[in-house]
C-alpha cells in the first residue's frame, strides 16, 4: 500500500492529512465530520454537499472547511487532498469509490460498500491494484457492548460459545420516506442493508466465517417499500449460530446481546451512548474524559441458570465507546502503509452474508455460502 507521499495529495511529514467529504446528511454531519475533526493527523478540507442549507451547516460547525456541491468538484481537487470520505448514498459508493482511487485517492466508504460482494471485491481489487486504502466505516466495532463481549469472549469467559443473539431494533411505526426506506433495488435501502450490515458484521468478527444463511424478512408498515422487520440466522464455520433481528417496528425492545456459551451467557440492554451523544452536538477529546462512558446501571450481567431480570448472574463492567479509534487507525495506516481497520475484504463477506439472506428470505430456504476465493 503507498503511503501519502505517493498519492496526489503529497502531505509533508508531519503535517495532517487532508480529507475530503462527500455527503453531509446524518452520516457526514454526524458521524464522519466529528470524528475526523478529533483524529490528531486528519483535517476536514473540503465538503461537497448540494444543498446550500448543509453547506452553510457544514461551514458553522467547521469554520476552516471549503465547501463544494458536487463530488466532481472534490475529486478535481485530488492533488491537494490525501483521502476520500464517502458519506454520500449507497447507490453511489461504488461509482464515487472507484473514481476516487483511479485518481489516486485512498477512500472510506460508509456501510454498505457496494451493494453487492462482486462489487465490493471488485473495488477491492482495484485498491491493491492501485497501492492504495480502502476502509469501510463499520463503527458499531466500536460501539462499548461490543468490545465488551470481545473480551468476554477472547478471554473464554462464557466457556465455548454456543449462540449469539444480536438485536438492533427501534420503534418507528411511520415511514420517514427518502432513500433509505426506498423499495427501488438500485437505492440499496431497507434495513438489511442498513442495520444488517452492522449486526453481520458484528458476527463475522467476532465468529467467524459463515456457512449458511437462513432470513425472513418483511415489509411492516403501511406505505413502507423497503424492508423493515428482518431476521437472520447464521451458521458459522466455528459451529457458533447467530441470530440477528433489525427492525423498525419492535414495540417492546429486547436486548442487544445475550450471548450463550458452554460456562456462562451475557446479556445486555441498551444502546452504546456514543450515537446519541453526537447528534447532541457532544465531541469527543481531551474535554469531554466520559466519552463512550455509560452508568453502571446501564451495565450488562454474565452469569448461568437465571434471568438477569430478576438479577441474576454478576454486573460486567461496560468498556467505554470508542468510535474515534477508527479514524485514528485509518490515519495510522495512511502514515505507514498498514492496513486499515476495516478491510474491503471484510465488507464482502459481510455482503455475502446480506445477499444470502435476501434469497434465502425470498425462497424461503437455507443458502449455503461458498468460501471466498
Amino acid at each position: 500500500m503507498s503511503s501519502p507521499s505517493d498519492s496526489p495529495g503529497t502531505a509533508l511529514p508531519g503535517s495532517p492529512l487532508r480529507v475530503g467529504l462527500i455527503g453531509y446528511g446524518l452520516a457526514g454531519s454526524v458521524f464522519h465530520a466529528p470524528m475526523i475533526a478529533a483524529t490528531e493527523g486528519l483535517v476536514l478540507d473540503t465538503v461537497s454537499t448540494s444543498s446550500p442549507d448543509r453547506q452553510a451547516q457544514a461551514r458553522a460547525e467547521h469554520p476552516q472547511v471549503r465547501t463544494v456541491g458536487t463530488p466532481d468538484e472534490v475529486l478535481a481537487r485530488a492533488a491537494e487532498l490525501d483521502l476520500i470520505v464517502l458519506a454520500s448514498p449507497n447507490k453511489t459508493h461504488v461509482p464515487l469509490a472507484t473514481a476516487a482511487l483511479e485518481a489516486g485517492l485512498p477512500v472510506v466508504v460508509d456501510k454498505p460498500l457496494a451493494g453487492t460482494a462482486a462489487e465490493a471485491e471488485q473495488l477491492a481489487a482495484l485498491a491493491k491494484d492501485r497501492g492504495l486504502l480502502l476502509s469501510v466505516f463499520q463503527n458499531r466495532r466500536w460501539d462499548n457492548d461490543f468490545l465488551t463481549l470481545r473480551k468476554l469472549v477472547e478471554e473464554g469467559a462464557l466457556g465455548e460459545v454456543w449462540r449469539f443473539e444480536s438485536r438492533f431494533e427501534r420503534w418507528r411505526p411511520k415511514p420517514k420516506g427518502g432513500w433509505r426506506e426506498s423499495g427501488d433495488p438500485a437505492e440499496i435501502g431497507g434495513l438489511l442493508y442498513d442495520l444488517g450490515s452492522h449486526v453481520a458484521d458484528q458476527a463475522l468478527t467476532l465468529f467467524g466465517p459463515a456457512v449458511s444463511v437462513y432470513a425472513e424478512s418483511d415489509v411492516r408498515r403501511p406505505g413502507a417499500e423497503a424492508d423493515d422487520d428482518t431476521f437472520i440466522a447464521i451458521t458459522h464455520a466455528s459451529g457458533v449460530r447467530s441470530h440477528l433481528w433489525v427492525s423498525a417496528t419492535t414495540a417492546q425492545l429486547g436486548p442487544r446481546f445475550r450471548v450463550l456459551g458452554s460456562e456462562a451467557g451475557y446479556v445486555k440492554y441498551g444502546l452504546d451512548p456514543q450515537e446519541a451523544a453526537l447528534r447532541e452536538g457532544r465531541r469527543p477529546g481531551a474535554a469531554d474524559a466520559e466519552w463512550g462512558v455509560e452508568p453502571e446501571s446501564a451495565w450488562g450481567r454474565i452469569g448461568a441458570g437465571e434471568s438477569p431480570q430478576t438479577g441474576g448472574g454478576e454486573p460486567v463492567p461496560t468498556l467505554p465507546g470508542d468510535y474515534p479509534a477508527y479514524y485514528a487507525a485509518v490515519a495510522e495506516a495512511l502514515r505507514t502503509g498498514g492496513e486499515p481497520p476495516v478491510t474491503a475484504l471484510e465488507a464482502a463477506a459481510a455482503l455475502r452474508v446480506l445477499e444470502a439472506a435476501k434469497l434465502s428470505a425470498a425462497e424461503g430456504r437455507s443458502v449455503r455460502i461458498e468460501a471466498a476465493r
